[in-house]
């Protein structure tokens, strides 16, 4: 008997649910589709021409600034703002993308974000933070933090500025990897291309080492190389002995260098300035070397 009820219940089901389909206009509900197919991917086409003549006019645009400019601060801030005009076009066509698609097949979007609960919660948080990005971004580019080509280092993270955006700043480090940071999360950014830069150098020496024929030795390889260097301003300051955190003596030699050239003129001087030494039978410890971090002057 239980198995007759139910093989009963089960016809009564299927023949409901036979009903049920044949209320749908199937005719009608595939038209409607296919035209909302055909029509977001006509605005999807739509939209890729956009991409395409506004990527045409604002690559155009920055080319003839950078034609007229020679300048190198100049064309590393129009470089900046170049990648952040195609930063913004490309948001914003998205952003315009999704909202022309959801309303072409008939969601509210004002209603879905108000009344999604705990989705429009996270919507608005995710805004916020995509605000804070923004807005970090903005006070970076007007106070001129950054430029794209410029050697920083942000935290524990120190490279070349490959691009700024609206949420990120991309730096590459010198093994190539290529760092993602949030404008937000930036707090200090120490840039090493703005100042003029000063490469130190420390060459460890012996107790009983000739000082004075030492420095006289380093001042002459200054005098033969320093004044046919175009990456150097000034004179170098050879600031004589100075006593190193491990207890040992070393002459030190300030060289103020443009921006960018201070790592080159550290190692190709050390390398003048040994070989001098050497020469002139100065004896070195095993361990003459010490290349400090260079600063900003």
């Amino acid at each position: 008997m239980f198995t007759n009820l139910l093989t009963q219940a089960q016809v009564v089901n299927n023949s409901f649910l036979k009903r049920y389909i044949k209320t749908f206009n199937w005719d009608q509900i595939l038209s409607n589709l296919s035209k909302k197919i055909v029509m977001i991917i006509f605005i999807t086409i739509l939209f890729w021409v956009f991409k395409r003549v506004g990527l045409f006019f604002i690559n155009r645009l920055f080319r003839k600034h950078q034609q007229k400019t020679s300048e190198e601060f100049s064309l590393r801030r129009i470089s900046t703002l170049h990648t952040l005009s195609i930063n913004t076009l490309n948001y914003g066509l998205v952003i315009f993308w999704i909202y022309s698609v959801l309303s072409m097949i008939g969601i509210p979007i004002g209603t879905l974000v108000t009344g999604a609960g705990i989705f429009s919660l996270a919507i608005g948080l995710g805004a916020q933070g995509f605000v804070s990005d923004i807005v970090s971004g903005f006070f970076i580019l007007f106070e001129h933090q950054l430029n794209v080509g410029d050697y920083v280092k942000i935290g524990d993270i120190e490279g070349t500025v490959r691009a700024i955006g609206l949420r990120t700043t991309q730096i590459n480090s010198v093994d190539g990897t290529l760092n993602y940071i949030p404008n937000r999360n930036i707090t200090v950014i120490s840039n090493f291309s703005r100042n003029n830069m000063i490469a130190i150098i420390q060459i460890k020496i012996n107790p009983d080492t000739p000082i004075k024929k030492s420095l006289n030795v380093i001042e002459k390889v200054n005098q033969l190389h320093a004044a046919n260097n175009s990456d150097i301003i000034g004179k170098p300051d050879v600031r004589g002995t100075v006593t190193l955190p491990d207890g040992s003596v070393a002459i030190q030699i300030y060289i103020t260098t443009k921006n960018g050239a201070q790592w080159a003129i550290q190692r190709q001087y050390l390398g003048y300035y040994l070989e001098a030494l050497t020469k002139n039978g100065i004896k070195l410890p095993k361990s003459p070397l010490v290349m400090p971090n260079t600063s900003n002057n």
